[in-house]
């Protein structure tokens, strides 16, 4: 009977690993260049921090950076009206950076052969309450995803290319 719990205790672990969270606070659809839609993240206010959950598919294989930057508009084709990374607090680019890393600088999307990738991280440095951490201030934020690796601590963006998909946090409903 033990072994049976401890399995079953494994399979409810291994199930929270690889199933979405339910009932974020926020939400980005991320569409490509043509206006595809090729993933979501889902966002949650966490002790300490904001809980960020993608899950993307039809991407080029591979590793590529993954940022929020600082305006919340995704103009294709090249999204570049989303701006630099957020980045309130004025630090260097990288999570290897000494002098960063920026508040939006999140861990690279590895994006498996077949298009489909996820990436959960625990951000410390952003909020989705009130303050100059804010992900859902006045002029929103956005996700954007690159088409390189980001190698961690390059300023201003990690060396990782152009950007290949965005999508606007705003409130879930």
């Amino acid at each position: 009977m033990r072994r049976l719990g401890i399995f079953v205790a494994g399979l409810m672990l291994a199930g929270c690993a690889t199933t979405p969270f339910q009932n974020p606070q926020a939400t980005a659809e991320l569409k490509n260049a043509k206006g595809d839609v090729v993933g979501v993240a889902r966002l949650w206010e966490d002790e300490g921090g904001v809980r960020f959950y993608a899950d993307v598919r039809n991407l080029p294989a591979g590793k590529h950076g993954l940022h929020l930057h600082a305006v919340g508009k995704c103009d294709p084709p090249e999204f570049t009206t989303a701006g630099g990374h957020f980045n309130p607090e004025g630090k260097k680019h990288g999570l290897a950076n000494p002098d960063g890393p920026h508040a939006g600088d999140l861990p690279n999307l590895d994006v498996a052969a077949n298009g489909t990738g996820q990436l959960h991280y625990h951000v410390p440095r952003v909020t989705l309450g009130a303050g100059p951490a804010s992900l859902l201030d006045a002029d929103q934020t956005a996700v954007v995803i690159h088409a390189n690796p980001d190698d961690n601590t390059t300023d201003p963006t990690g060396n990782s290319g152009g950007r290949i998909a965005c999508g606007v946090i705003g409130k879930a409903s």
